[in-house]
């Protein structure tokens, strides 16, 4: 289809407060600390940048094999590699801050409240931070293991406490491994979240027929990938019509027709997470093609299209 050069198309979006050139952020895990996407292109193209999952310490992480390839998508058990919130506030930001002019996004992980707390206090000083994404999928080290996003309370627990200690919105990134996403996301509305952030990985195994054993090191991982698309979409769908404040979708993404669908759920932006593992430059083809998806479907700013469906 050939495209009108002359209309502009919006693409920007506005997130708390935060505006944003376009709504496509690669998710957190999927994108490193920007520095080795940046040799394959600009990132400043990017609406924004999830940064790699931080914990209090450095981790390095779970046993290999950690990946699984599956039709459609892959199962990861990374296990949340980091080198610690001193050393992404000392070391990684500053080399971020040469390459990406944006606003980023910060994802935070913790295995007790205590930690949730201090890593989001650190992280709210950083000037070029300016929305804490909360990862409410990790295993409470005081409460079995239990992960902190799967029950309502203890992802308003963990929501409460870390905006006792920062300024700056905060995003609740939550599990689908649940019964019931909508409680859990109205429970962290209620608790002062600033916005949702979902899905989070689906819970999935390989199995290695000829060896009789799982792929995986820890048996089970993160599932993601084209295969999740439809549940995210219905998720970001329940969760955008059930509370007031903002969502960022993400979950499967791999186009700019699944950008236009996903913000016609509900999604005010778009996370891009293993489109990118597969093809580097994933994040960069999708918003070159949304003004002509736009333009296809009649649609002049994005904004306009989010949560139109009803």
């Amino acid at each position: 289809m050939k495209m009108d050069m002359d209309k502009n198309f919006d693409l920007s979006v506005e997130l708390c407060g935060v505006k944003l050139d376009n709504p496509i952020i690669p998710a957190s895990g999927t994108f490193g600390f920007g520095k080795e996407h940046n040799e394959f292109y600009d990132i400043n193209i990017l609406g924004s940048i999830s940064i790699k999952g931080t914990t209090r310490e450095a981790r390095f992480g779970n046993p290999t094999p950690r990946i699984a390839e599956c039709r459609s998508g892959l199962i990861n058990s990374v296990g949340l590699q980091n080198p610690g919130v001193d050393a992404v506030i000392e070391k990684e930001l500053p080399a971020l801050r040469k390459i990406f002019r944006k606003p980023i996004v910060a994802n935070i992980s913790g295995f007790s409240i205590e930690e949730y707390k201090e890593c989001c206090a650190k992280i709210d000083k950083e000037e070029q931070v300016e929305i804490i994404e909360v990862n409410v999928s990790c295993p409470n080290v005081h409460n079995g293991g239990m992960s902190f996003g799967t029950q309502p309370e203890s992802a308003a627990e963990v929501t409460r406490r870390v905006k006792a200690v920062t300024k700056k919105p905060v995003f609740i990134k939550l599990s689908p491994n649940v019964t019931d996403i909508v409680a859990i996301a109205k429970a962290c509305e209620e608790a002062g979240a600033d916005g949702i952030c979902l899905i989070n990985t689906l819970l999935g195994m390989r199995i290695d027929t000829m060896r009789r054993k799982p792929v995986i090191a820890n048996k089970m991982g993160g599932f993601s990938g084209d295969a999740i698309f439809p549940v995210a979409v219905r998720m970001v769908y329940q969760v955008a019509n059930a509370c007031k404040i903002p969502v960022m979708g993400c979950g499967g993404v791999s186009s700019a027709a699944d950008v236009i669908e996903m913000m016609m759920a509900g999604a005010t932006a778009v996370q891009v997470g293993a489109a990118n593992l597969k093809n580097p430059y994933a994040a960069k083809e999708i918003i070159e093609a949304l003004p002509q998806e736009m333009e296809r479907l009649g649609i002049e700013r994005l904004s306009d299209i989010i949560g139109i469906v009803k």
